[in-house]
C-alpha cells in the first residue's frame, strides 16, 4: 500500500509540493520524495553514504517548477527498511535492482541521474544496463575512475577488499561513528556554522540502529566490486556520450578532484566545475549547483 505525507507551504501548487511516500519492493518498504510535474524532464537522485534522500531536501524543492524530482533511499538507509544481512543481501548489484525496480514501479521511464558517492555505483549499474532511459547525468563526487581512490583514506578500505576479517574491518568502524560522519560534513567548508547539525545527527541515528554497522560494513566490502566495472562504465559514456555536469566539491578527502578530472577523457559534452567546498556539497553550495542544474538541463535535456 503506497502511504503518503506531504508537507508545502500553504498556497503552493501541487505539483510543486514535496510528497514523501513509501512503495513496496520485494517484500521492502522504500522510502521517497517527490515533486515536480510528472510529464516535465524526470531527475533521478540517488544518495551517497551515510545519508539518505535528506540531502536533496532543499535541491527538489529549488527545481521542482520546472523538472520531475524523485529521490529514494537505498534499503539500510533513510527511512526505508533496514533488513539484517542475514536477510538482504548488501551489494551494489542488489541496490541498483532494487532501484531498477523501483523506477519501473513508479513509472520513471527516462530520467537525468544525479548521482553523488554511492549513487554512482548504483547509478552507473543502471545506465549501462538501460542507456536508453537516461538523459543525462549531474555528477556530484560520485567516482568512476581509479585515480580518485589514489589516496590515503582508501587504504583500510583496499584491504579490507583483499582480506575481509574482523581485524581489517575495525579501522572502518571509525566511519560509522559520530565523529566520523560529522567530519564528512565539515571538513573542506568554508564555513562549518553554515553547516546544519540535523544532517549529521540525522544521519548517526540511522547509523546506530542494531544490526546497521553490519549492513554497512558489507557494503564498505562490496564497493571493491565497482572498480573493476570502470571500464564498463567508461565504455558506457563514451558510446552513448551522455549530456554530463559535474559539480564536484573539491576539498573532498574521500572523494577528491582526482576523481573528476578524468571524466573529461571519455564525455564530449561535458560542463565541468570544481566548487570551494567539501563531500557534500549541496550543504553550503546547493543554490548554485540549482542553477547550474537548471541551466543544464533546459540547454540539454528538455529539447530530447
Amino acid at each position: 500500500m503506497l502511504q503518503e505525507m506531504t508537507l508545502t507551504p500553504r498556497g503552493q501548487s501541487d505539483a510543486l509540493k514535496v510528497t514523501h511516500r513509501t512503495v513496496p519492493i520485494d517484500g521492502l518498504d522504500l522510502f521517497y520524495r517527490e515533486a515536480g510535474p510528472k510529464d516535465a524532464p524526470t531527475v533521478l537522485l540517488l544518495h551517497g553514504f551515510p545519508t539518505s534522500s535528506h540531502m536533496f531536501r532543499h535541491l527538489i524543492p529549488a527545481l521542482a517548477d520546472a523538472f520531475h524530482l524523485v529521490a529514494p533511499d537505498y534499503p539500510g538507509f533513510g527511512y526505508s527498511s533496514a533488513p539484517t544481512v542475514d536477510q538482504f543481501d548488501y551489494t551494489f548489484d542488489h541496490l541498483a535492482d532494487v532501484v531498477e525496480k523501483f523506477t519501473e514501479q513508479v513509472g520513471l521511464t527516462r530520467y537525468t541521474l544525479y548521482v553523488q558517492d554511492y549513487g554512482a555505483p548504483v547509478g552507473f549499474r543502471l545506465a549501462v544496463k538501460h542507456p536508453e532511459r537516461v538523459t543525462g547525468l549531474v555528477v556530484q563526487n560520485g567516482n568512476a575512475y581509479e585515480e580518485g581512490l589514489d589516496n590515503d583514506f582508501w587504504k583500510p578500505l583496499k584491504i579490507y577488499w583483499q582480506d575481509r576479517t574482523a581485524q581489517n574491518a575495525e579501522p572502518l568502524r571509525g566511519f560509522l561513528t559520530l565523529d566520523g560522519t560529522k567530519w564528512q560534513y565539515t571538513h573542506g567548508v568554508r564555513q562549518v556554522e553554515a553547516i546544519s547539525p540535523d544532517t549529521w545527527t540525522l544521519d548517526q541515528t540511522r547509523l546506530d540502529r542494531p544490526g546497521n554497522q553490519d549492513i554497512q560494513l558489507a557494503l564498505f566490502y562490496d564497493y571493491g566490486t565497482n572498480v573493476p566495472l570502470y571500464p564498463t562504465w567508461h565504455a558506457y559514456f563514451r558510446t552513448h556520450q551522455p549530456p554530463t555536469l559535474i559539480v564536484w566539491g573539491q576539498h573532498d578527502k574521500i572523494f577528491p578532484a582526482a576523481g573528476a578530472h578524468p571524466y573529461k577523457r571519455d564525455l564530449q559534452t561535458l560542463e565541468f566545475h570544481l566548487l570551494e567546498t567539501g563531500h557534500f556539497a549541496l550543504e553550503e553550495d546547493g543554490d548554485r549547483i540549482a542553477a547550474l542544474m537548471r541551466a543544464f538541463l533546459r540547454t540539454h535535456v528538455a529539447k530530447q
